[in-house]
């Protein structure tokens, strides 16, 4: 076999050409050769020369050239190559390993091919801009976006706009669904897990959509948690994958997978996993220890807006900070620390005054975003708050979904040591919520893969040991970083923070050039 690029064509020597000509119609003889084939290097062909039993390689290695500033990791492309030649198909790679960027680069190629018009994306809200409109921004500059947030009037007034991305949280698709025209010929669904209980209305709104539209939309779910609490979670993945083999009914596809112990208690089969994985296909999976192209470690940004009373709070708090600098045009070191710190407590929803009494601000985008994080990692997870208030909140509310233990300055260190040992050797705690102080040089924590900071700390020195407790020897796989913010403020101190900067001075940075305003605490990016 042989690629002439020039031409955009295979070259085949067979022993049986009939084969191929009676059913590629756009085959043809090659210079009178009984045995040369030439095949245009195309998409539908390469599909057919592969259900052929010819592997043939993807038109995308040869004639993409993969825009933005990132080199594709190995198995970026062929996570890109196995979408491209999937209509209906799942990515079920881990957290970390550039799904994001994998099914942009695909989307990208298929529209350039005219194959594509429009791509609609259904992610969680933390994600719309953080990652996927960022993805957008940074590496495909010929191609615009609009994200769809906000009120119901104003998601319907963009979806009239033309672009290429139309991005939206997964609660928001009811509101735009009557929109959705057959120009959107490619879904793409972001954490697909949200959708494995097919009783709720989420999952029947999605269904009865997919089921009543064309067949030639292609329809590309991801998520690397499908089966997070049973084998039985894949039923309502595969029944939106319209995966052939999932039975009608819920209990059918129950009763093969699960034994009945108890009038409420089931138990896995000893096939279940593979039989919840069959109905989950055509898919590809990636483990981040298979990726060993990978960097050590991998930063993600989340968004996390801020509630009324934040938004309120920030308010009053960014006007005081103009006044102050209105005064001499001067902010010491000292107020600043004092002023930096208030603005975060407000980031992490736990005001304290003077008395150090805590006050609670509500911030349940924030704890939102902690959840989707864990919900999308099969490993375990640390999250750091360097705030007390917020940490009890934030652990309470953990709490009521995942095993966790509390590190925080009250807990004895005989303790401390015993939460540090069943978290690294044991099934349970699943989650550590600590205050990154308190994690001492040299502890290993390795059997996290992800670390998540609620809010940035002011520290380089804190916020690099506290990493550093999963960046071990022994450790199977890269790790993940993920930032959490809802301000131009902690982007900045988290930059700060990445790039070993001092922290001082970026109150008056941010005050000079009018990015502390109010309008920017819950930030986004323009449309192009």
């Amino acid at each position: 076999m042989l690629v002439l690029e020039q031409n955009q064509a295979i070259l085949l020597k067979l022993d049986r050409p009939n084969r191929v000509l009676e059913t590629i119609p756009s085959a043809k003889l090659y210079d009178g050769k009984t045995n040369l084939v030439t095949v245009p290097h195309k998409l539908d062909e390469v599909k057919v020369l592969n259900n052929l039993g010819i592997k043939a390689p993807s038109p995308v290695d040869h004639y993409y050239s993969w825009p933005g500033k990132f080199e594709p990791f190995k198995h970026q492309r062929a996570t890109v190559n196995f979408l491209v030649q999937n209509r209906r198909a799942m990515v079920l790679n881990d957290i970390g390993t550039g799904k994001t960027l994998s099914a942009l680069w695909a989307a990208d190629y298929l529209m350039a091919q005219g194959l594509v018009h429009k791509c609609l994306v259904l992610s969680p809200l933390s994600t719309i801009d953080r990652v996927w409109a960022d993805g957008v921004f940074h590496a495909f500059p010929h191609r615009s976006y609009v994200t769809l947030h906000g009120a119901a009037a104003k998601r319907r007034r963009l979806m009239e706009t033309e672009h290429d991305f139309y991005i939206v949280n997964h609660d928001g698709f009811r509101i735009i669904e009557p929109q959705i025209t057959d120009e959107f010929d490619l879904i793409i669904i972001d954490e697909a897990a949200v959708y494995r209980n097919a009783q709720s209305a989420r999952f029947k709104k999605l269904y009865k959509f997919i089921q009543l539209q064309s067949s030639r939309r292609r329809l590309w779910m991801m998520t690397g948690t499908p089966t997070p609490n049973a084998p039985t979670d894949a039923y309502a993945l595969g029944k939106l994958l319209g995966n052939l083999q999932v039975p009608r009914l819920f209990s059918t596809f129950r009763d093969r997978v699960m034994y009945k112990a108890g009038q409420w208690k089931w138990i896995p089969k000893p096939n279940a996993m593979h039989y919840a994985y069959q109905i989950l296909h055509p898919s590809i999976r990636f483990k981040r220890e298979d990726c060993v192209d990978l960097p050590p470690t991998v930063i993600q940004r989340r968004t996390a807006e801020l509630s009324p009373g934040q938004v309120a709070a920030y308010k009053d708090m960014a006007s005081e900070l103009v006044l102050d600098l209105g005064q001499d045009g001067y902010i010491d070191a000292a107020n600043e620390a004092v002023k930096l710190q208030k603005l975060v407590q407000i980031c992490a929803g736990a005001i304290y005054n003077s008395k150090r009494d805590t006050f609670s601000i509500d911030c349940t985008s924030r704890i939102s975003a902690v959840k989707e994080i864990i919900e999308q990692t099969n490993e375990k997870v640390i999250v750091f708050v360097s705030l007390s208030g917020a940490l009890k909140k934030l652990a309470t509310e953990l709490a009521k979904d995942y095993t966790i233990a509390v590190v925080e300055g009250a807990v004895s260190a005989s303790k401390r040591s015993m939460i540090f040992h069943d978290f690294q050797n044991s099934k349970d705690p699943r989650v550590l919520v600590a205050h990154p102080g308190t994690m001492a040089h040299g502890l290993t924590l390795t059997a996290a893969s992800t670390v998540v900071w609620f809010i940035p700390p002011t520290s380089n020195e804190i916020y690099t040991q506290a990493n550093g407790r999963i960046e071990r020897i022994g450790k199977r796989f890269s790790s993940n970083v993920v930032h959490i913010s809802g301000t131009r403020l902690e982007d900045m101190m988290y930059s700060r923070l990445e790039k070993k900067q001092k922290m001082q001075g970026v109150l008056l940075d941010l005050l000079q050039s009018n990015e502390l305003a109010f309008k920017d605490a819950n930030h986004g990016r323009k449309t192009r």
